[in-house]
C-alpha cells in the first residue's frame, strides 16, 4: 500500500506528543475529537487584533460605523459561507485540503493553487508579527522589531511542530482568557463611550468605505478555505457534515464579526488611531492602565493565529514538493516546512516597511480574487460532480484516477479569474464595468459563478461512473475511500 496511505490497523491515537503526520490519509483508528472542537478553533483564530485592524478598513476611507457594521456582517457572512463547506470534507477524506484538491486540478496542476495560499500565509504573519511587535514595544518600551519577531515567530512555531491536537487545545483555552478579557473589555466600551449620531446612520458614508469594508471582510473569512479541513480532518469519519459546517461557521462568523465590529467601534471613537493605539486609549479610558493588561492579553492571541498558519502553509509547502517529487510525509517533513514558513515570515517581517501595513486591505482583496475560482471549483466538485465519491490512492498517484494536471479545473480557475477583472476593484486598477457602477465591486460574485458554470460544463467529458467503479473496487478490499454523501 502507498506509505501515505497506512494500513487501518493501527495504534490508539496519541494526542499528548508531536504529531506524527502531515499530509497523509488520517487512519481511521486515528479519529478523534467533537465537532464542537471546530467552534473554538475558528472562534480564537478570528478573535485577535488582525481582525480588528480588518474592521478599521470602512472607517480609514470614511464609512460610518453603521455603515461598516453593516458591510462587516455582510461580508463575514458571505465568506463563512465557503469556509465552513470546505470544512465539512476533513472527517470524509481525512486529508489536508490542498492535497484533496488534486482531485480537482490534478498532481501537480495543485502547485500553482497552493503556492498562492503559502504566499498569503506568510503575508498574514508578517502583519501578525508588526502588530505583536508593536504591542510589546507599547508595553515593554523597548522598540527591538527584530527581536519581537524572533521571539514571537519561535513560540508559534514551536507550537506549530507539536501539531494538530495541541493547536485544538491551545485554542479552547485561548477562548476563555479572551471571554475575560477582550468579552469585558468590550461589554465596558459599549456602556461607557457615547459615540456621535452620524456614526450611527448612513448619511455622510461612502460607497467606497462600504465596498471596501464588505471586501476585506470577505476576503478575510474566505482567507481559511484553503486550509480548513486541515483542522477537521482527525475528527471521526462519520461525523456528520452539516454540523462541521455549523461549528466552524459559527466560530468564524462569532469571531470575525465581534473583533471587526469591535475596531469599527474603536476607529469612530479614536479617528485615525492606529489599532492597537485604539484599543489602549480605549482601555485606559474605562479603567486607568488596564490598556497595558489588555496588550498583553491580547498577545497569546496573535501567536496562536500565526501558529495556525505555520502549520497549514507548512503542508501546502509539503504538497508542493511531493507535486514535483515524491516524498515520504514524515514528521521531519513537517518540522523543516515549518520552520521555513516561520524563517519567511521572520525575513519578511525585517526588510517590510509602513507600506505593507497600508495596503492591507489591498492585499485582503487581493487574496478574495485569486480564491474564489479555486473554492468555486474545489465545491462544486465535492457537492455537485464527484459527490464526495473519492480514491484516496489515485489523490497520491500522479498517473491515477485524476492524473498530473487537471485541465477541466484549471481551464475553469482561468475562465473565473478573466471574467472577474471588469469588475475588480483595488488601489491599483479598477475595471471597466466596476468603474461604470461607481465602484461597486461585484468581482466576486462573478468569479464564483463563471468558474462554477464553466467546471460543471467541462466536467461532463468526466467518467464518473469508471471511477464510481474503481472506487467501489478499492472498497472491497480495504484501502480508503470516500464513499459518504456530502449531504447527508
Amino acid at each position: 500500500m502507498n506509505e501515505k496511505m497506512p494500513s487501518v490497523e493501527q495504534v490508539a491515537p496519541v494526542t499528548a506528543a508531536i504529531e506524527t503526520r502531515s499530509i497523509d490519509w488520517v487512519p481511521m483508528s486515528e479519529r478523534t475529537g467533537k465537532p464542537w472542537s471546530l467552534f473554538p478553533l475558528w472562534f480564537m483564530s478570528n478573535a485577535n487584533v488582525t481582525t480588528l485592524a480588518t474592521g478599521m478598513l470602512g472607517a480609514a476611507l470614511g464609512a460610518t460605523l453603521l455603515s461598516s457594521v453593516t458591510a462587516i456582517i455582510l461580508g463575514v457572512a458571505v465568506g463563512t459561507i465557503f469556509t465552513a463547506f470546505h470544512s465539512a470534507q476533513g472527517p470524509q477524506l481525512g486529508l489536508p485540503q490542498m492535497i484533496q484538491s488534486r482531485a480537482q486540478f490534478g498532481y501537480r496542476g495543485v502547485i500553482f493553487i497552493c503556492a498562492i495560499v503559502v504566499f498569503s500565509l506568510v503575508g498574514f504573519n508578517m502583519f501578525n508579527q508588526m502588530l505583536g511587535a508593536e504591542a510589546l514595544t507599547m508595553t515593554t518600551g523597548v522598540e527591538a522589531d527584530g527581536l519581537w519577531y524572533f521571539l514571537i515567530s519561535g513560540v508559534a512555531l514551536v507550537l506549530a511542530i507539536f501539531g494538530y491536537h495541541w493547536i485544538h487545545t491551545t485554542q479552547k483555552w485561548l477562548t476563555l482568557l479572551f471571554l475575560l478579557t477582550f468579552g469585558v473589555f468590550t461589554v465596558a466600551a459599549l456602556a461607557t463611550f457615547r459615540l456621535d449620531a452620524a456614526q450611527l446612520s448612513f448619511e455622510g458614508s461612502n460607497l467606497t468605505g462600504f465596498l471596501v469594508q464588505f471586501g476585506g471582510a470577505a476576503a478575510y473569512a474566505l482567507g481559511w478555505a484553503p486550509y480548513v479541513s486541515d483542522y477537521s480532518r482527525y475528527l471521526p469519519a462519520d461525523t456528520k457534515p452539516a454540523r462541521a459546517v455549523f461549528y466552524t461557521y459559527g466560530g468564524v462568523f462569532v469571531g470575525a464579526t465581534w473583533l471587526m465590529g469591535l475596531g469599527a467601534f474603536i476607529a469612530a471613537l479614536f479617528t485615525n488611531s492606529a489599532p492597537l493605539e485604539g484599543v489602549r486609549d480605549a482601555a485606559d479610558a474605562i479603567l486607568p492602565g488596564a490598556g497595558y493588561w489588555l496588550l498583553l492579553a491580547a498577545l497569546p492571541a496573535l501567536i496562536a493565529v500565526i501558529t495556525v498558519n505555520i502549520y497549514a502553509a507548512a503542508l501546502e509547502l509539503i504538497t508542493i514538493v511531493d507535486s514535483v517529487r515524491p516524498l515520504k510525509p514524515t514528521r521531519r517533513a513537517r518540522v523543516v516546512a515549518s520552520s521555513v514558513i516561520a524563517a519567511s515570515a521572520f525575513i519578511g517581517s525585517l526588510l517590510s516597511t509602513g507600506e505593507f501595513l497600508d495596503n492591507f486591505g489591498s492585499f485582503l482583496v487581493i487574496l478574495l480574487y485569486v480564491l474564489v475560482p479555486w473554492t468555486s471549483v474545489n465545491l462544486v466538485d465535492y457537492f455537485f460532480v464527484r459527490k464526495g465519491h473519492y480514491s484516496i490512492r489515485d489523490i497520491f498517484t500522479p498517473a491515477g484516477l485524476y492524473g498530473s494536471w487537471g485541465w477541466r479545473a484549471l481551464v475553469a480557475y482561468a475562465i473565473g479569474i478573466v471574467a472577474m477583472v471588469p469588475f475588480v476593484v483595488t488601489t491599483w486598477y479598477v475595471g471597466p464595468i466596476a468603474e461604470a457602477l461607481g465602484g461597486a465591486d461585484l468581482a466576486l460574485f462573478v468569479g464564483l459563478a463563471a468558474s462554477a458554470v464553466a467546471y460543471i460544463v467541462l466536467a461532463r467529458s468526466l467518467d464518473l461512473a469508471r471511477e464510481r467503479a474503481v472506487i467501489a473496487e478499492q472498497a472491497e478490499t480495504g484501502e480508503p475511500v470516500a464513499m459518504v454523501d456530502p449531504a447527508g
